[in-house]
């Protein structure tokens, strides 16, 4: 599910400590909200998606395996 950013999470939201400086705008954000996981690309910030963690662990396993 896709959905525009919820500004009273906004501040919810963490990028990886291995993000540099030169690597920030391109980064994958995090936020957990009511149970879900929030997803984001850091130039793209008002689009999300949400997902479970049991539904990211699946997509993780699924990349893996394909490699």
């Amino acid at each position: 599910m896709t959905g525009r950013a919820d500004p009273l999470i906004e501040q919810a939201f963490r990028r990886s400590s291995f993000s540099s400086d030169e690597d920030a705008p391109n980064c994958l954000e995090a936020a957990v909200t009511q149970g879900a996981l929030r997803l984001r690309e850091s130039e793209e910030p008002g689009t999300t998606v949400t997902t479970t963690a049991t539904g990211l662990a699946a997509l993780i396993r699924h990349i893996r395996l394909s490699r």
